[in-house]
């Protein structure tokens, strides 16, 4: 019977017995929707280049995030609950991300977002978080990313401002006044000068030099020539991809003495590899990961380091690098947060994100706050060397 038709009245005895009835089975099915809510996958949504320019950014994250949500699942999941991957190769490009970002808060559902590698895809992502407050990590290190703070925006990397700070204060400690400034026009690039730009002159260092290339450029000779025969005594290039290596290889070619410096955006056996005998003697402030297991056993970090570097080395064949150590550390925050949440609440997700503290990853030891959504200062950089085609820490 329907009941929107004329005759079908509340009074009847009939109508009566049906509610009951469906009212009865609708309490009998609570507990079991319950159940199978509580067993409901985890949805973390990531983007991430996987290919594309910043391949090397994203192949590795890609990697560890497979890789360690499927050892989670493999130990029982969190809560109790599965986590479901849903991760998309935005191929380095900026409206892909945007896009992804789109479909993962609108189609899938998801309830995290990590993501992305650039800061160039994460600022394109980041107002779509913001709007449909989801609680977002990003693996890409500019500090525009989290300043101004942002509600729902948190990340992992070091910023452009601490690798600068870094390089910078071991430049004064060896006398240096002034330097060669050698940035990228992307988004790391263009925010690293920035911040060089206004620190240096707090350290009362002079910057001789300023000068810029593409992401894209392959020959960065007429830059380096100038920085030459100008009065720098060191460079400092700040940028990612593959274009570093080049100048490696065009500042060997040049014969140049000045010290050069890159950031923690080369902080991967890769870089030693594209570059080659050119990386020899470059200096560049780096997590511990790299020198995981030259640390002493006191070192907080060793343990965590030497087990993420295992793990990921003997799974993906290949080296492991500081960029996918932001992904591990990325998700085991976010792992973290999520039991101290008690699930996954957006808001208490976000909140619990933000209550973290001394949270022992491989990049370093987190304490985020309501102004301080990287949670990591200076100290967490170690300086290192390549010496013979390996990571040496400066001591």
């Amino acid at each position: 019977m329907k009941t929107d038709k004329p005759h079908a009245r509340p009074s009847s005895p009939r109508f009566g017995r049906r509610a009951v009835n469906t009212l009865l089975a609708a309490a009998a099915l609570l507990p079991l929707a319950s159940v199978v809510h509580a067993a409901d996958a985890i949805k973390i949504g990531a983007v991430v280049s996987a290919t594309g320019p910043a391949s090397f950014l994203g192949d590795p994250q890609q990697k560890t995030l497979e890789m360690y949500v499927q050892k989670i699942n493999a130990a029982g999941g969190v809560l109790g609950r599965k986590l479901e991957l849903v991760l998309y190769d935005d191929a380095s490009d900026a409206n892909k991300a945007n896009a992804f970002t789109r479909r993962l808060i609108m189609q899938d559902e998801v309830d995290v977002i990590l993501g992305a590698s650039t800061t160039g895809s994460t600022m394109a992502m980041v107002p779509q978080a913001e709007a449909a407050k989801v609680p977002m990590i990003s693996l890409a290190a500019a500090s525009v990313i989290v300043e101004p703070v942002k509600l729902w925006v948190f990340k992992m990397p070091h910023s452009d401002r601490m690798a600068a700070e870094k390089v910078l204060g071991e430049m004064k400690q060896r006398g240096f006044t002034q330097f060669a400034l050698l940035s990228d026009t992307g988004g790391f690039g263009k925010s690293g000068r920035t911040e060089t730009l206004k620190l240096a002159g707090t350290l009362g260092l002079k910057v001789a030099e300023d000068q810029t290339y593409g992401e894209k450029d392959t020959d960065i000779t007429p830059q380096l020539t100038r920085i030459k025969s100008s009065p720098a005594q060191a460079i400092l290039v700040f940028g990612t991809g593959q274009a570093p290596a080049i100048i490696a290889r065009n500042y060997q070619q040049l014969a140049m003495k000045q010290p050069l410096y890159t950031t923690h955006g080369q902080a991967s056996t890769e870089f030693i590899r594209i570059a080659g005998k050119s990386s020899e003697g470059i200096r560049m402030p780096s997590p511990a990961l790299l020198i995981a297991q030259a640390l002493p056993d006191s070192d907080t970090q060793k343990k965590v380091s030497v087990s993420y570097a295992k793990d990921y080395e003997s799974q993906a064949k290949m080296d492991v690098s500081t960029f996918g150590g932001y992904a591990h550390d990325a998700l085991f925050l976010l792992v973290d947060a999520i039991k101290r949440a008690g699930g996954t609440d957006k808001q208490k997700v976000r909140d619990a994100i933000e209550a973290t503290s001394g949270f022992v990853g491989v990049s370093g030891i987190y304490k985020m706050s309501a102004t301080d959504h990287m949670g990591l200062d200076v100290s967490a950089f170690r300086m290192v060397e390549v010496k013979e085609g390996v990571f040496k820490e400066v001591r």
